[in-house]
């Protein structure tokens, strides 16, 4: 009987450092800054490229390459 005790203290211990672990990692992704969006630059980017496309200085295609980048890094949804 004093194994069993000894082996369910064992796997008590290091169940405990385990979820010690995960809520370090936790509170260093919290601590962490995330890379915020810069919807200005962004959207003044767009407008430039538009008008670059309107005048005839790039092409449909590198258009629509740089237009779905942009709305990727924005969050919005590329398909019309």
């Amino acid at each position: 009987m004093g194994a069993e005790s000894f082996q369910k203290r064992e796997r008590e211990r290091r169940r405990q450092e385990r979820n010690a672990e995960r809520r370090e990692k936790r509170q260093q992704r919290k601590d962490t800054p995330s890379e915020e969006i810069d919807t200005d630059a962004l959207m003044e980017r767009f407008r430039l490229l538009s008008e670059q496309h309107a005048a005839g200085v790039i092409d449909a295609e590198t258009y629509e390459a740089e237009r779905l980048e942009i709305f990727v890094a924005l969050g919005l949804d590329s398909t019309d």
